[in-house]
């Protein structure tokens, strides 16, 4: 299938607008940065809390962030996971002390503001040794007469009944009537003691500022590495300055992604990173296939000059590449538009790098063989007219002279 029958499109000439609009994105890129103070590293960098809360029916975030605003110090941020009940409770970096008392201050928080009834032990946030401690004695109370294993064992089967079977949610304490040992006396002091609360807490994590630390440093490294195998395998492959050409265009892509994201005011997270490290893959897979046209076509077309070559194979790529790219894109975007805030910054980094990744293959990585060239023969002429210039007599004498002189 062939979008474009034999286009003729002059790249070359287009090449210095397009590093000249480059070289504006990455001013406005770095200017960003520095402004800003680098760029919004996320939790998972920069350290702090995340809760996982599931509820039982649509979570009301806004009530959600009311109740946290000024109940826990510093930024908080609440995203929805689409599809799942579910939001993320983020604090951020702190002292090692201070992420866990955030920790118990969202949970307190949450249970003050959704608890149904005060004072009772929600039983959808409760573990096992809690229960187990909140039954004891009543327990013995209604006459119920259970051993400590006993005990233990009932509140056991309730923790597991309620994790495996309804996914860490009761919706009514009557449910439990289908746990083993759950008698109609046992039932009738759990509704006397306890409350269900219409979330739980599903997880929390805490990334101290070490840790943080040490994830922007290994995803750095993990770019260089990526950047420097690329390097020596397309210079293996085709010639260093190739090489180069591609390394820089994928470093290219790379900054004004993160650019975007500055501009934006958006977190640059664990996945962030992921897909920029994808979108440098995949740039340097578009600028392998133009060089290797390239090459094809300088063993066609040896009588050409490279500049001609690399237009005409540009050309004859470009069907392949808007191909392509324009699936890509789309399943970028119908990541972006429906994936929920949990993939969105992901998948914004993704439309962008898979749109300047394309752009970079030929006004970058392309521009930078063609301009090495076109200095390589500029060199070439200067050198050959120095050699092929008129020498007086005066001038020879000189450098007779200097020879003796040397050899001496």
């Amino acid at each position: 299938m062939e979008l474009f029958r034999e286009p003729k499109i002059n790249w070359i000439r287009l090449m210095p607008a397009g590093v000249f609009l480059s070289l504006v994105l990455i001013a406005a890129t770095l200017l960003s940065l520095a402004l800003k103070g680098g760029p919004k590293w996320g939790i998972d960098f920069r350290g702090g809390t995340l809760v996982y809360v599931k509820f039982r029916e649509q979570p009301p975030l806004e009530q959600i962030r009311r109740a946290l605003l000024g109940r826990v110090p510093g930024e908080v941020t609440v995203q929805e996971m689409t599809g799942t009940r579910e939001v993320i409770i983020g604090t951020e970096m702190r002292s090692e002390q201070e992420l866990d008392l955030a920790r118990r201050m969202i949970t307190e928080t949450l249970a003050e503001r959704f608890a149904p009834e005060k004072g009772k032990l929600d039983l959808n946030n409760a573990g096992r040794e809690t229960l187990a401690e909140r039954l004891r004695e009543p327990l013995q109370r209604a006459g119920i007469s259970l051993s400590e294993g006993q005990l233990q064992e009932l509140a056991d089967r309730i923790v597991e009944f309620r994790d495996r079977e309804r996914s860490g949610l009761l919706a009514t304490l009557d449910e439990l009537a289908a746990v083993p040992g759950v008698t109609p006396a046992v039932l009738g002091v759990l509704k006397q003691e306890a409350t269900l609360a219409p979330f739980t807490i599903r997880q929390v994590e805490i990334v101290g500022p070490k840790v943080g630390a040490d994830l922007r440093e290994k995803a750095l490294m993990a770019t260089l590495y990526a950047l420097a195998g690329m390097l020596v395998y397309i210079a293996f492959r085709f010639e260093f300055v190739a090489g180069v050409g591609a390394v820089v265009a994928s470093f290219h892509d790379a900054l004004i992604t993160i650019g975007v994201f500055s501009w934006l005011d958006r977190e640059i997270s664990l996945t962030v990173i992921a897909a920029i490290l994808t979108l440098i893959g995949y740039s340097i897979n578009d600028t392998i296939v133009v060089f290797d046209r390239v090459r094809e076509n300088l063993k066609l077309r040896f009588k050409q000059a490279l500049p001609e070559v690399v237009n005409l194979s540009i050309n004859q790529t470009l069907t392949r590449t808007v191909m392509t790219s324009g699936t890509t894109l789309v399943a970028a975007l119908a990541l972006y538009l429906l994936g929920g805030p949990v993939l969105n910054n992901m998948a914004l980094a993704l439309l962008v790098g898979v749109i300047v990744g394309t752009y970079s293959s030929v006004f970058i990585a392309s521009a930078i063989v063609v301009g090495w060239h076109n200095l390589s023969e500029r060199r070439k002429r200067r050198v050959g007219s120095r050699e092929a210039a008129p020498v007086s007599k005066q001038q020879e004498a000189a450098r007779k002279a200097s020879r003796v002189a040397k050899q001496v």
